[in-house]
């Protein structure tokens, strides 16, 4: 509905009360603080509400968006509160048409509602002066209730959008589809597949041979129900993963979660009785880490008391429990620092499930480790703190380096980005003595992807220019081999499943266009064949793919990723949708978007993704210029982009809308008050926005890092500089964002949400703001959930950017 003119004061209280029946009366249920009612004294919310809107619909165009400041001082002075009659006469009502719709006008209303209930005045959004800092109680009342009206407010003026239950069914039925690929791990005992659908909405572990799997209909054994579990244990489990003890693996240690925190319960299951263990290996609820040694000993890294826990939240202390003993009982093995990120157990193993060694990994910052071989004496390894134990091949100890490195026992440097190896038994002998060789180097371009072990070889998958190719490498003579895999070209290529006991592996091939299809590959024969493949979510037929680059501030090239329709006009009218992450060197890999296909492209619309320095699409070195003091190159880079598509006319500020989740939903932050001019719509998925107090949020500590340390003054002064939170100022008009979060992510704080919503309300902006109870920093705890949260995010973005 659009509101194109309010010729009287009738029309402007019919526009409210049809947004309070819009959003189901839920404005009833909004509770006034002692705070805001100095501001009014005009009875209900109701009649607040139609009164704020007024305030707000009578003026111009030009400045339609009041700050909430002013609201006390210029509406409540207003005919608008006290005799709408009058209204027309005093001029208040323009003839101007107003192009914003009722959406838009409830939001705003909502917003100074929201903020007359939230603080009087605004006050600066860092240090102790923060006005929302009671919103970092994750489970204060308070904090809450204001999620819950937020919510309510949320849901009614999205849901009662017709396009959202055509949204929801379509991805819900993508998806729960029966069709789609049941991923697996190899193991000696079968093929491991964990499966959600309607009927196992929590899920449920399950066991197939590679010969059943290879049928249409494979035939499954259940090994664990989750959701009868649940009902059993009368908890809200969320499953997290299971490790099993080689090389037998019967015995497991099995996570769960409460709601999807990352922190878990664990307790031992016999995979083969489908019991849990009676007396078995069971910790209490916490962040940690759990490494198999034998049958009757564990290593754990957890919460053992006051002075055991980083400042990020994550253990430091390892201890060794033996079966029967209590925690009180278990043994201190390793030690690490306060400051560190965390300390985490490591048993090394080959193929055949042979230990090698066993150690912590010290992980002094995120890309820092230090590596502590146990014994009658430890030994501290010599390797670069930039450097990461990988495993065991061919019979050789691996190690990726993401920094150059000269090894003290030889004479020839090695470059970042590399893959080098051990001799085992030398390394054994002697680990700091032994001399490494290449395993691989990156040229300018490339960039490891991923890589495992089978039984005698090692499977790699490098980016090329963010291209997919894989390889077998065999250490044969005292060198690498490496052989292509004949994947086909031009796709996205990921490492699904590899076997120890055999030379068998299974590899993800897709690309924007082409459906996921599942190869299986045996090294040993050379077989390689398609097993599975999803089914077509959308016509291909109709879009084009296309890589580009744009030129960043400083003159680097940034490529990306265009999905559009083969028709589209190039005069900026094509709704688009612009999705980066950068940060972690983590690399976004181009692969099949089949919800995105049916929920946004099918509609003409296109979809981008950008490929920024921060992220890990070329290696070490595309990451670290990205990083600390010029963390400020990522958000240039999405910047880019952005001018780049409305350069080439693909679209336009007005149809184009920015997406990004976790350091995501900061990179969508910085694009809004940076550039608020190139958007029209912004979706922050579990954001980070508070970059002053991150490091008190969460596990914000973690990740010093990547951004730097607030505590620091000259590293406090570039946080500043680009903190959304604190960027978030009167005088500007924001894209009206879509901010999710979730109650139970204990990663990024749902603070970091909920402060970006209530400085906004604050100031008189229009956005919305959804948490969900459950699911951790994935939002979402099982498909239905995450259908919601898909649904509601494309019926916002067409709403924002494909309604007129």
């Amino acid at each position: 509905m659009m509101v194109e003119d309010l010729r009287s004061a009738t029309m402007c209280k019919v526009a409210v009360l049809q947004h309070v029946a819009f959003t189901k009366n839920r404005l009833s249920g909004l509770r006034l603080t002692s705070e805001s009612r100095h501001l009014n004294g005009l009875g209900t919310p109701k009649n607040l509400a139609f009164k704020a809107a007024c305030c707000l619909l009578h003026r111009k165009p030009a400045d339609a968006i009041p700050a909430c400041l002013r609201f006390e001082a210029e509406c409540a002075s207003s005919e608008c509160f006290h005799s709408p009659s009058k209204m027309l006469k005093a001029g208040y009502f323009r003839t101007t048409p107003m192009k914003n719709s009722l959406f838009i006008a409830a939001s705003l209303s909502m917003s100074c509602l929201m903020a007359a209930g939230l603080s009087p005045t605004l006050a600066p959004a860092s240090g102790a002066e923060d006005p929302f800092l009671w919103l970092e109680e994750i489970e204060g009342p308070r904090a809450l209730a204001w999620a819950h009206t937020e919510n309510d407010r949320t849901l009614s003026a999205l849901q009662s959008d017709p396009r959202y239950q055509r949204f929801y069914g379509e991805a819900l039925h993508i998806l729960q589809a029966k069709d789609r690929i049941p991923y697996v791990s190899m193991g000696r005992r079968g093929l491991d597949n964990f499966w959600q659908d309607e009927n196992h909405v929590r899920g449920v572990l399950r066991r197939t041979t590679l010969e059943s799997y290879r049928s249409q209909a494979p035939r499954w054994e259940t090994i664990l129900d989750v959701d009868a579990l649940a009902d059993a244990d009368k908890k809200n489990w969320v499953f997290k993963g299971v490790s099993c003890l080689p090389p037998e693996e019967r015995l497991c240690l099995l996570n769960l979660s409460e709601g999807g925190k990352d922190a878990v319960f664990v307790r031992e299951f016999d995979a083969v009785a489908k019991t849990f263990v009676t007396n078995g290996f069971a910790l209490p609820e916490g962040k940690q880490q759990v490494t198999w040694v034998n049958s009757d000993t564990v290593l754990i890294a957890r919460d053992w008391g006051e002075g055991t826990m980083t400042q990020a939240g994550y253990p430091f202390v390892v201890k060794e429990l033996k079966r029967a003993q209590s925690l009180a009982e278990a043994h201190e093995v390793f030690r690490g620092e306060p400051t560190d990120v965390e300390a985490t157990p490591f048993v090394l193993r080959d193929s055949e499930g042979t230990i090698h060694a066993t150690g912590a990994d010290r992980r002094i910052s995120s890309f820092e480790h230090e590596y502590v071989l146990f014994g009658s004496k430890p030994i501290k390894l010599n390797l670069p703190k930039k450097s990461t134990i990988g495993g065991i091949a061919s019979g050789r100890l691996l190690v990726t380096l993401n920094e150059d490195w000269m090894p003290p026992s030889g004479d020839t440097p090695f470059s970042a980005g590399s893959i080098i190896s051990y001799d085992l038994i030398e390394w054994k002998q002697d680990p700091l003595r032994a001399t490494p060789t290449l395993v691989f180097k990156p040229g300018p371009r490339q960039a490891i992807s991923g890589f495992t072990a089978t039984r005698n070889l090692l499977i790699l998958t490098i980016l090329d220019n963010v291209q997919s190719r894989a390889f077998v490498y065999k250490y044969h003579q005292g060198a690498w081999q490496a052989t292509p895999i004949p994947l086909p070209d031009n796709a996205s290529v990921g490492i699904a499943a590899a076997s120890g006991e055999t030379d068998e592996a299974m590899f993800t091939v897709s690309s924007l266009l082409s459906p996921t299809m599942l190869w299986y590959f045996d090294a040993a024969t050379g077989r390689l064949e398609t097993l599975k493949t999803t089914p077509p979510r959308f016509d291909p037929s109709r879009h084009v793919v296309e890589q580009f680059e744009a030129i960043s501030r400083d003159g680097a090239r940034i490529p990306y990723f265009l999905l559009r329709p083969t028709s589209a006009r190039f005069d900026g009218s094509t709704p688009t949708l612009l999705y980066g992450y950068g940060g972690f060197q983590i690399p976004l890999i181009p692969s099949y978007a089949g919800l995105t296909g049916r929920l946004w492209l099918e509609q003409g619309n296109a979809y981008v993704v950008a490929n920024l320095r921060g992220g890990g699409e070329f290696g070490p070195q595309w990451h670290q210029t990205a990083q600390g003091a010029t963390k400020q190159r990522t958000w240039d880079d999405f910047i880019a982009v952005a001018e780049d598509l409305i350069r080439r006319k693909i679209t336009s500020p007005r149809r184009l809308g920015v997406v990004g989740g976790s350091q995501g939903g900061l990179l969508v932050g910085t694009a809004i008050t940076q550039r608020p001019d190139l958007i029209n719509a912004a979706i922050l998925q579990v954001p980070l926005f508070d970059m002053v107090r991150f490091t008190k949020l969460g596990a914000g500590a973690s990740w010093i890092s990547e951004y730097g340390d607030p505590s620091i003054p000259d590293q406090r002064k570039w946080l500043e500089a680009y903190s959304p939170y604190q960027r978030l100022v009167p005088g500007k008009t924001y894209p009206a964002p879509f901010i999710l979060t979730s109650t139970k992510d204990d990663r990024v704080h749902p603070a970091h949400g909920r402060k970006a919503a209530a400085r906004l309300a604050a100031l008189g902006q229009p956005y919305l703001y959804y948490e969900n109870t459950d699911g951790g920093h994935s939002a979402t705890a099982n498909l239905i959930e995450q259908a919601r949260r898909i649904a509601l995010e494309y019926t916002y973005a067409s709403r924002r950017l494909v309604d007129e």
